[in-house]
């Protein structure tokens, strides 16, 4: 099976698209940027599995139509979507830009939105298919000089309930993740107050690492989760329990 995992040039995406591989599947590696997507496929071929690097701005709708025609021409039609692509920026509310904003959710949302719209048909065609969501905590909880990013997340949380509860009858399971801080390059670029200060408010007392997530897809992406439909599991080192 192929499975489309987007921003997988570094970080959780990383790690995702390298467990996946592991599990046996054939994965097609996306990121804004080419050299990344390249570096983490080569990592996986090194290590015996099967990969291809695809570039694409996620939030741009040709981009994306573009990229998955690629996908579907040298590898197949993705029978498992990872949304994961997106980014981080911190400040505090007044003085997120517009652009900004904008900017935030049209590669978290829109980019969730464009990657499954292209993918899905497919996958409803088959009668099978698996999307992961990857959300946040702060969706759940907000989090301080990170409201755009945090409403982008909440957005994720409800549009996967919402397609979760319009295709399970039809063979696609749609679940998310809502990950706490993790030790990629999106959280160290927050500050470090803002580091220290969640870190202390974790029950587990760390920051958890992109291995980890990677985990938590796999589980979704297997038959054992074949029972959950529309959930949003948290690997977040306590800080939201449920």
């Amino acid at each position: 099976m192929i499975a489309l995992v987007t921003g997988a040039g570094s970080g959780i995406g990383a790690a995702i698209a390298e467990r996946l591989a592991r599990d046996g599947y054939r994965v097609a590696v996306n990121d804004l940027h080419l050299e990344a997507a390249e570096k983490v496929t080569a990592g996986i071929r090194a290590a015996g599995g099967q990969a291809n690097a695809f570039a694409a701005d996620v939030s741009d709708e040709a981009a994306v139509d573009a990229m998955m025609h690629r996908v579907r021409k040298e590898m197949g039609a993705p029978g498992i979507v990872v949304n994961n692509a997106g980014f981080g920026h911190q400040a505090p509310f007044v003085d997120i830009l517009p652009a900004e904003f904008d900017r935030m959710f049209a590669v978290h949302v829109r980019g969730t939105y464009l990657v499954t719209r292209a993918a899905l048909p497919a996958m409803l065609k088959a009668g099978e298919g698996i999307i992961v969501n990857v959300a946040s905590q702060l969706g759940q909880i907000g989090g301080v000089e990170l409201a755009h990013y945090s409403g982008a997340k909440a957005a994720i949380i409800g549009m996967t309930k919402s397609l979760a509860r319009e295709v399970s009858a039809r063979g696609v399971r749609v679940n998310a993740i809502a990950p706490g801080p993790i030790n990629t390059p999106l959280v160290e670029g927050l500050s470090e107050d803002w580091k220290s200060a969640k870190r202390a408010e974790l029950p587990l007392g760390r920051f958890g690492e992109p291995a980890e997530i990677g985990g938590v897809v796999s589980f979704l992406c297997s038959d054992d989760a074949a029972l959950f439909v529309g959930q949003t599991l948290g690997p977040n080192s306590g800080d939201v329990m449920l």
